[in-house]
């Protein structure tokens, strides 16, 4: 099944590319979700506006990506969150917790570069990678509190 991605997958590849992908993943996970569409010549003329979109929002410079993968690693994020007995939280902590938490530092990055390795569902200390630039990922510490 060929598809044009209109959002970032890990593994895959970035908006705008054309893969070919086996059809269950394509049907079932990536169209769904919106991360890709359906490859037709029609659509092969919109590749051209997402790639462009996409590099409106990319660091472009080799130098930029490692001063904010720097900023990023020398900082601890606190995130409050809801908890009850014990330090659980209600809920998790999602990456769009972490990337308005990064906002607050003065860091805009985009929800979509964010990785969790495992859900984050108690208070205590947490890492996450942030794919800042293709080849620079940052390592940043997460601090969950308890909201007042």
């Amino acid at each position: 099944m060929k598809l044009i991605l209109t959002h970032e997958v890990s593994g895959l590849g970035e908006p705008g590319d054309v893969v070919e992908v086996k059809a269950g993943y394509g049907r079932n996970y990536l169209l769904p979700r919106n991360y890709a569409i359906l490859w037709t010549r029609g659509a092969a003329k919109q590749v051209e506006s997402i790639k462009k979109a996409r590099n409106a929002r990319a660091i472009h410079d080799l130098d930029d990506a490692t001063a904010l993968k720097q900023r990023l690693e020398a900082s601890v994020v606190k995130v409050p969150a809801r908890t009850g007995d014990g330090g659980r939280l209600f809920g998790a902590i999602t990456v769009s917790d972490i990337a308005s938490a990064l906002e607050g530092l003065g860091s805009t990055v985009d929800k979509r570069r964010i990785e969790i390795g495992n859900p984050i569902k108690s208070v205590g200390d947490y890492a996450v990678s942030v794919r800042v630039h293709p080849d620079v990922t940052a390592k940043v510490k997460i601090q969950v509190v308890e909201a007042a």
